[in-house]
């Protein structure tokens, strides 16, 4: 669990970067009706839990920088507690634990927000807020600033200017610190339990939603959440890369491809595997995994300091092409297939993306136009693979309906990559063993 002290230093730090005379604010996630009066399981916006650590709907963050920034307010409105609605939804965090537990400044019900934060835009220079996430806090911020602007006396002015907040906030979220990296490797290792389980529960004559619900089981059993709707597919379903269905029947002689994660505290982990549903690969199955395991294993090693985002892709792009020339997949010379782009009919998706509070975390991916260099600190997927669909003209029929994808978490290290899920099988030899175990 990442310590309120953490969530300070966060706070510090986006201030600094936020400059005198600016206002910082941030909603809450909303909660939202999945239909009639049932709601959809809460979960809240990413920014304000990294911020925050705070849980709850219908709550804002009004950070002030003054002159000397570690002594700048910050404020929470979030709802009063009421014993009725404690009574129905459980217990509420309330304006005195705001202050007490989540080391705030001062504490606000939300039904207040409207008059004091007229108060604390004047004399603003500027706002730092994401404008489109809430049109109509937007055309309500906007009024006031109109507002201000057409009364402003001698005694305040109104801010002039509206700074995006992502760019800050975003690019401080690219760098997990100790403890996040802690929370991501202890996120991990559920998920690799997960996975584990489902390889020895896979069988023929199972069905994929079978598979799910033992993933699940291990999700929930460890006090944890899917971080994402998983993807649990069998034969040609693995060539369907966001397939969610997870309801046909497992058969013997086809692969299954699971992509599935924990989230614990706010982290996600994403790990890919895939495996032979009877426990054991054919020649031709192994083949292709080998290739994919072998670019995987090539780009995970470039994931170090000094070296650019774009070099995992290529390294993994490159193997893989040169493993399905090899296999007679691909036809031509590895430098034609890879300038034409040849390989994107089976290698379509990009090797990774970071990996934080958001599965497919914020961060810019280039600089400049240039290819964002590593740093110690971020955390990145690395996750090629080849996906051959049935019909795919001019490939033979025995490479047709299979799809495989291995995915790892890495974080950048000033040495060697860390692999933060490291602890499950990826080998043909460690996965039939696994399964025959």
């Amino acid at each position: 669990m990442i310590k309120q002290k953490e969530y300070a230093r966060r706070r510090r730090q986006l201030m600094r970067m936020a400059g005198e005379d600016a206002i910082v604010i941030l909603q809450a996630a909303p909660a939202r009706i999945r239909n009639n009066d049932a709601h959809y399981a809460y979960r809240q916006d990413s920014d304000f839990l990294y911020l925050t650590g705070f849980r709850e709907h219908d709550a804002v963050l009004v950070m002030m920088v003054d002159e000397d920034v570690d002594a700048g307010r910050c404020i929470l409105f979030c709802r009063e507690r009421d014993a009725t609605r404690e009574m129905w939804d459980g217990a509420m965090v309330g304006l005195e634990s705001a202050v007490q537990d989540y080391g705030m400044d001062e504490a606000y019900d939300i039904k207040e927000l409207d008059s004091r934060l007229r108060e604390l835009l004047q004399d603003r220079d500027r706002i730092c807020f994401d404008l489109g996430r809430d049109p109509l806090f937007d055309q309500k911020l906007i009024g006031w600033l109109n507002e201000f602007r057409g009364t402003a006396r001698k005694t305040f002015h109104a801010p002039e200017e509206i700074h995006a907040l992502d760019h800050m906030l975003h690019d401080m979220r690219v760098y997990k610190s100790r403890e996040e990296l802690s929370v991501m490797r202890r996120s991990a290792k559920v998920a690799i339990e997960a996975h584990e389980r489902a390889m020895r529960a896979c069988r023929p004559g199972l069905n994929e939603a079978d598979i799910t619900a033992e993933l699940m089981h291990t999700l929930i059993s460890n006090h944890c959440e899917a971080s994402y709707l998983p993807i649990v597919a069998g034969g040609a379903n693995a060539c369907v890369l966001h397939y969610i269905t997870n309801d046909e029947e497992l058969c013997d002689g086809d692969l299954l491809l699971i992509d599935a994660g924990a989230e614990l505290d706010g982290y996600a982990s994403d790990i890919t595997r895939t495996f032979p549903v009877n426990g054991k690969f054919s020649p031709e199955q192994k083949d292709l995994y080998q290739v994919v395991l072998q670019a995987q294993l090539e780009a995970i090693d470039e994931v170090r300091a000094g070296r650019q985002w774009q070099d995992v892709h290529d390294t993994a792009v490159r193997v893989a092409t040169e493993g399905m020339i090899e296999l007679g997949i691909l036809v031509g010379k590895l430098d034609d297939l890879l300038e034409n782009k040849d390989y994107k009919r089976f290698y379509v998706h990009n090797t990774g993306h970071w990996l934080g509070l958001d599965v497919h975390d914020v961060g810019e991916y280039t600089i400049d136009g240039h290819s964002r260099e590593l740093e110690p600190g971020m955390v990145l997927t690395v996750e090629p693979g080849i996906y051959i669909a049935p019909g795919s003209e001019g490939v033979d029929e025995r490479w047709q309906g299979i799809g495989i994808r291995i995915e790892d978490d890495v974080a950048v290290t000033r040495e060697e990559p860390r692999i933060l899920t490291d602890g499950l099988v990826k080998s043909v030899a460690d996965i039939e063993a696994l399964m025959a175990d």
